[in-house]
């Protein structure tokens, strides 16, 4: 069994001792090969190289965006045609980010050496899951990606980061707080558009969801596409209002785990695709990284698309509908 661990040096929750402990731990089990990255994509180009020397599994020690880069090295580009007598390599994650959606939805430990054990004995065990994807023409994504608000606030978030400001949960919760009260009369809006639903025009925000939750406040899961999951197609969940008073009501059901719904939101939890399309161009997240401002993007969904290291999932909880 030959692995390599891609860490993100600069990752938030990540120490060089942690990193040490933790490569020691995994080279007294497998044959690993440690690559530490040094700039945005590189651990895309490092996936991409253990594809080509038939490496067994690739383990990501970083937050989520470096994930992403490392499944779109494993994949190649989605609109390339897969070869089946390929074996790709399975992706285990040690969580290093902030927020580490994508690990926790998974089932992984929090903590980067548990973590490290945990995955140590599922592949020792050889238990590995596939899971649906997410993916533009050009890029897949893991758990979540969406225009307008949301990405506002990432966009905000990556410059608090870059000046310094760690991305705790109650800056990120006062940064969409703030986001929303700055940009309340901010007209500017796009379509969404979806199979066999007319045109949703007037949207000031969208979410596309691969799974569920969308994300975490720290400890608290946040659903917006309750039933969403791995195993689904693509959750879309898009309000034609960012004003305050309008939100509050459906902010209190996210917070209490209630299904969302308001008079200004459309949400669906199984589609097979959707598209954003504006006059100007709007902000677009991905995985929690800004992507930049964009007039349309188009979402598709491949089910089966990655081989993760990860438990079993437990039987869903479908929250209230009340």
């Amino acid at each position: 069994m030959r692995m390599m661990l891609i860490v993100n040096p600069f990752a938030t929750a990540t120490t060089p001792a942690g990193r040490d402990a933790l490569a020691h731990t995994l080279s007294s089990r497998f044959a690993l090969d440690v690559e530490h990255t040094t700039h945005r994509g590189h651990a895309q180009e490092l996936a991409a190289r253990a594809v080509a020397e038939g490496i067994d599994v690739v383990l990501v020690h970083g937050g989520d965006g470096s994930v992403n880069e490392a499944v779109n090295g494993i994949l190649g580009p989605p609109d390339t045609t897969p070869d089946p007598t390929h074996r790709l390599p399975a992706l285990g994650v040690i969580p290093g980010g902030s927020a580490n959606v994508f690990a926790r939805t998974l089932g992984i430990e929090a903590d980067p050496l548990a973590a490290t054990a945990q995955l140590s004995g599922l592949i020792e065990s050889g238990r590995c899951r596939r899971i649906g994807l997410g993916h533009t023409r050009d890029r897949w994504f893991l758990f979540n990606t969406g225009m307008g608000m949301d990405a506002v606030v990432v966009h905000a978030m990556e410059d608090k980061r870059h000046a310094g400001k760690p991305a705790t949960p109650t800056r990120y919760l006062w940064t969409t707080v703030a986001a929303f009260l700055r940009n309340a009369m901010d007209r500017s809006s796009f379509t969404v558009d979806l199979p066999g639903h007319d045109p949703i025009s007037g949207v000031r925000f969208a979410f596309v969801s691969n799974t569920s939750p969308w994300t975490y406040l720290g400890d608290f899961e946040i659903r917006t596409n309750p039933t969403t999951g791995f195993d689904t197609q693509l959750g879309v969940f898009a309000a034609t209002s960012t004003g305050v008073a309008r939100n509050i009501p459906l902010a209190a059901r996210l917070l209490t785990h209630r299904t969302p719904k308001a008079r200004h939101l459309h949400r669906d939890d199984d589609v097979a695709w959707v598209r954003f399309r504006a006059d100007e161009p709007v902000d677009v997240q991905m995985d929690g990284d800004y992507i930049g401002a964009h007039h349309s993007v188009d979402f598709g969904y491949r089910a089966d698309a990655l081989a993760v290291v990860a438990p079993t999932p437990p039987a869903s909880t479908i929250p209230s509908t009340a």
